[in-house]
């Protein structure tokens, strides 16, 4: 890649450090142009040293500038070596914050290239002890996003899109990067990784503190770690040396996912065990020393499909924090015992018979008060059993990212069905009435079908402080034929403050009836919309005043409309996206 030209490197420069493209204040010109000759025209030495001068999103003074500029040395203008660029990253490096080098190092442990997921990696510091606070009203997990966020914005990781609704965020690490914290964790014995040219511990590592394996024919049978802290594999490899686990005695994260593991049992002797990832592996069951691992924080037993059931002992991790299962999984009853839970991800309601199981959670939940995060879903529950669910999770004040499915026609997966059945989310006749901003001041994340919706209901939704993501749908089952499109009068102005992406299907929220000032951060918007609707005359499509705006998606029903009217629909949305000053990608169908 030829390096930027001085024009394109000074506009990603400014915007970096100033939020915008045009112009820096006049004392700061020349050094400007001085750093900016040391970057060479290479974006991440740009970014990286734009970087350090923000702090808390203020400009550094120009004694500051001057200072980096001095330490730069002759920077990249002459050699446009990796070396050249290691030592810029560096100064990235020992800026940040004693609490974010452990967790920048720790991300060496991932291959290259690896999409990490955000909450699983922040579970994973708190596990390790990179996350502590003094405060006891602090959650380590919000403290750990924090990290996170920190780290993006200095830009020493960088999002990524993990799905095409981007729910789940993930981040992944400049190769550059990569490069730098691995050698940085090879000196400080941080993590040792056996890949490719490296495949076997030598003698002298006996004092290995953290291990990560990415090659299939990595030899252990000799090895001897009593100090591992944190054991991952990212090869689908058959672990035939478990054994040797369990003398890792003060192992805090296992992580073995996608491999085929024959016996676990061994495990449940790791006592100060935080951190245990068996997503799909091929383990049979769980021990009933499960029960032992008191101070687990998080089990991940995700696509685990030959766990038919979860040990009673599980109840007794009172520390545990993130339990994701599996919906063919059967728990035991009382789980309200474990009331440090914060996500619950993955159960399975109900069922068609003779498979049915977890009716004892309906009531149970309502005891779990400190979730943040659930994922249940539901089949052949009856009246009171749909009514119990509604009571207990409308108790659950703190969660943030709800979703209720219901599945018709429901057979476990381990019977090899070919398919099991439509999933849907839960179903409610119009907006359940615990659904406000009272009860639900930080969910962030809705996902609802609903038979009905009123005016109020969207103006209810639209209060929600703290919502990211919704997605609402009305009228299921018959919005993609055309036949129903709730039209909507108007938001308020002060509708969703906080949200990023709303999807409405059967619903014709078009951005004219979002006000100014409504949904001022709103990057992406889906909407249904009927064609013939055109055909009244002026009927407003601009979307000029909603300025976050960067995707636009439209189901345009062409019930009742003719071609010429479709046509003039789409070009109505055409000309209002070009019109956009962010000119929004704009996706019909």
């Amino acid at each position: 890649m030829k390096p930027l030209s001085n024009d394109v490197s000074r506009r990603l420069f400014y915007k970096r450090v100033f939020n915008h493209e045009i112009g820096c204040p006049h004392e700061l010109m020349q050094v400007s142009e001085d750093i900016l000759n040391k970057c060479g025209g290479i974006p991440l030495a740009i970014i990286t040293i734009a970087s350090l001068l923000v702090s808390n999103n203020r400009v550094k003074t120009k004694d500051q500038w001057h200072a980096l500029l001095n330490s730069i040395g002759r920077g990249l203008t002459e050699d446009r070596s990796a070396e050249e660029m290691k030592k810029i990253l560096l100064f990235s490096y020992y800026d940040l914050s004693s609490y974010l080098k452990p967790c920048l190092l720790y991300l060496s442990i991932y291959p290259e290239d690896y999409k990490i997921i955000r909450d699983e990696l922040i579970w994973r510091w708190v596990a390790e002890g990179f996350v502590e606070s003094g405060k006891q009203e602090t959650s380590l997990y919000e403290l750990g996003k924090s990290y996170y966020n920190e780290l993006i914005n200095k830009s020493m990781i960088q999002r990524v899109e993990i799905d095409d609704e981007e729910r789940i965020e993930a981040c992944c690490v400049h190769d550059m990067v990569l490069d730098l914290i691995c050698s940085l964790s090879s000196e400080e014995n941080f993590v040792m990784i056996l890949d490719g040219t490296k495949r076997k511990v030598p003698n002298s590592q006996s004092k290995v503190r953290r291990l990560s394996i990415q090659d299939t024919k990595v030899d252990l049978a000799t090895t001897r770690m009593p100090h591992v802290r944190s054991l991952t594999v990212y090869t689908k490899k058959i672990v035939d040396q478990v054994f040797l686990i369990s003398s890792f005695q003060i192992l805090r994260v296992l992580d073995l996912e996608d491999c085929s593991v024959l016996d676990i049992g061994c495990v449940m002797n790791l006592l100060h065990l935080r951190y245990l990832r068996l997503k799909d592996t091929h383990i049979s069951e769980l021990p009933t020393e499960l029960g032992k691992l008191r101070f687990l924080q998080t089990l991940d037993l995700r696509e685990a499909h030959h766990i038919r059931e979860l040990p009673s002992s599980i109840v007794r991790l009172r520390h545990l924090v993130c339990l994701y299962v599996h919906i063919d999984m059967k728990l035991p009853s009382s789980m309200d015992n474990l009331t440090s839970l914060k996500v619950l991800v993955g159960v399975m309601v109900g069922g068609v018979s003779p498979h049915i199981f977890n009716l004892d959670i309906v009531k149970e939940l309502s005891h779990l008060t400190k979730l943040r995060v659930l994922w249940i879903a539901c089949c052949g529950l009856d009246y009171s059993q749909n009514k119990a669910l509604v009571e207990s999770v409308g108790k659950l004040h703190k969660v943030e990212s709800l979703e209720i499915h219901i599945m018709r026609a429901w057979v476990p997966p381990h019977l090899c069905m070919p398919h099991f059945g439509e999933v849907a989310p839960f179903n409610f006749k119009t907006l359940p009435s615990w659904i406000n901003p009272l009860s639900f001041p930080l969910l962030s994340y809705l996902y609802l079908f609903v038979n009905e919706v009123q005016q109020e209901d969207l103006r209810l939704l639209g209060m929600l402080p703290a919502l990211r993501y919704i997605s609402l749908t009305v009228g299921a089952g018959v919005i993609f034929s055309g036949e129903h499109v709730v039209e909507i009068s108007s938001f308020t102005a002060d509708a969703f403050p906080c949200a990023i992406e709303c999807y409405f299907f059967g619903v014709a929220a078009v951005p004219s009836v979002f006000p100014q000032g409504a949904a001022p951060k709103l990057k992406r918007l889906r909407f249904s919309f009927p064609a013939i609707w055109i055909a009244r005359g002026g009927f407003n499509m601009g979307m000029r005043h909603m300025p976050s705006l960067e995707k636009v998606e439209v189901h345009i029903s062409r019930r009742g409309a003719s071609t010429a009217l479709v046509k003039k629909a789409e070009a109505a949305l055409r000309a209002a996206a070009n019109d956009h000053p962010n000119h929004p990608a704009l996706r019909m169908f």
